[in-house]
């Protein structure tokens, strides 16, 4: 029997009543549940992961400001990679040759490569979309690069993350052609097919489809339908976090993780705002990337409890308090009117630990299943508390 602890006393479920799978490289086990919000482990060939769990992103192999030990001291459990900045510099050979990415970057913990697909979008001025793949032309060098299914499997293959993402054919969120969709719809089952065919080591990585079908709620269905029938160890839900409003964000994200396997992670991508996954853990969701927490603290500013704080400006520049009072992290003690100077005079340092706290905002799993803590850390994601106190009200 599972027992956990919350403001309206003692939740008891039995274990076998809870949802669970396993598959060759991958055993996922809910481990508590209160109405869609739900903790769990996740078993992957390098680590066993706890949801709901935040990804940092570490676009060419490496999370920018921070190195592989100061991830592990904060707790981080999965990292990501793009296959698209890998596959051009420095290359799918040589990483394989040093041993992987977990090798090539001493990471001994799990990581997750995205397709490629993203840069559809992020470089659409750069990219041709056909049915064989996309033709991007590199913003590096200028020159052409096509990413087929199965070339993005290949890739990844070498650079042997934990969990692959299938190529898929990412339509921008503000896109009104509803056609484009349903086109893009069928090929990203279609891509999923080619990418199955080419996985070379499908008992060693896990591939993860995503469902696509933009804000229509039948493309959805269809192309959950279409990807449950492929039975995968995991799902992700792509095709959001595009300039959308909250509203129909969340709306789709209530659909697929209402629709997706129970006993499988659900993974939404390019999430990082800490009210995005906060809902989407209540929704039922398991897991999500982003380069906000990193990418904000290079711009000096600070997540806190009050919101954010922009340490470059002049009223910081004499203020001798630490940035968080109530935290104790090391970027928090160094203080604002230290790191408000180095800063504006563009000294490196505390920067790495900057991006840390910034990743100690992220919220986490709680052991407690009510509905509120389910979603939000008693013992905060990669340590800190702040921005989950917050957020917190009544179960």
């Amino acid at each position: 029997m599972l027992f956990r602890a919350c403001s309206r006393g003692l939740t008891i479920m039995a274990s076998a009543e809870l949802p669970s799978s396993v598959s060759p490289a991958l055993e996922f086990q809910v481990l508590a549940q209160q109405g869609r919000a739900r903790t769990a482990t996740m078993k992957l060939p390098h680590y066993t992961a706890e949801t709901p769990m935040f990804m940092p992103v570490g676009t060419q192999g490496t999370v920018k400001g921070l190195t592989s030990e100061q991830m592990q001291e904060l707790d981080c459990h999965v990292i990501l990679g793009n296959t698209y900045h890998l596959g051009n510099r420095p290359g799918p050979e040589l990483v394989a040759a040093m041993g992987g990415l977990h090798s090539f970057i001493n990471w001994p913990r799990g990581m997750l490569t995205d397709s490629g697909g993203f840069q559809m979008v992020s470089l659409l001025h750069l990219a041709d979309i056909t049915e064989e793949g996309v033709t991007f032309q590199s913003p590096v060098d200028g020159s052409r690069m096509l990413l087929t299914p199965e070339e993005s499997i290949g890739i990844q293959n070498d650079l042997g993350a934990d969990i692959m993402m299938q190529l898929d054919d990412v339509v921008p969120a503000t896109n009104t052609d509803l056609a484009r969709f349903e086109e893009a719809t069928h090929r990203t089952t279609r891509w999923l097919d080619r990418c199955l065919a080419a996985n070379k080591r499908p008992n060693e990585q896990n591939l993860f489809p995503i469902v696509q079908g933009g804000f229509d709620v039948r493309l959805r269905e269809l192309s959950m339908q279409q990807l449950i029938a492929r039975n995968a160890p995991g799902y992700a839900i792509g095709g959001l976090a595009g300039g959308e409003t909250k509203d129909m964000f969340w709306r789709v994200v209530a659909q697929c993780a209402a629709g997706l396997p129970p006993g499988k992670p659900r993974y939404v991508m390019g999430i990082g705002y800490p009210l995005d996954i906060l809902v989407c853990s209540a929704l039922g969701a398991d897991m999500y990337d982003s380069v906000y927490p990193t990418r904000t603290a290079r711009f000096g500013v600070a997540l806190v409890d009050s919101g954010v704080m922009k340490l470059k400006n002049a009223a910081f520049a004499k203020d001798m308090r630490p940035i968080d009072e109530s935290c104790s992290c090391m970027t928090c003690r160094w203080g604002r009117c230290k790191t408000s100077y180095r800063l504006c005079k563009d000294l490196p340092a505390p920067m790495p630990s900057a991006a840390a706290d910034e990743l100690q905002q992220q919220p986490r799993q709680a052991p407690c299943t009510c509905a509120c803590c389910s979603t939000l850390p008693c013992q905060a994601v990669l340590g800190c508390l702040h921005v989950a106190q917050m957020m917190r009200s009544p179960a």
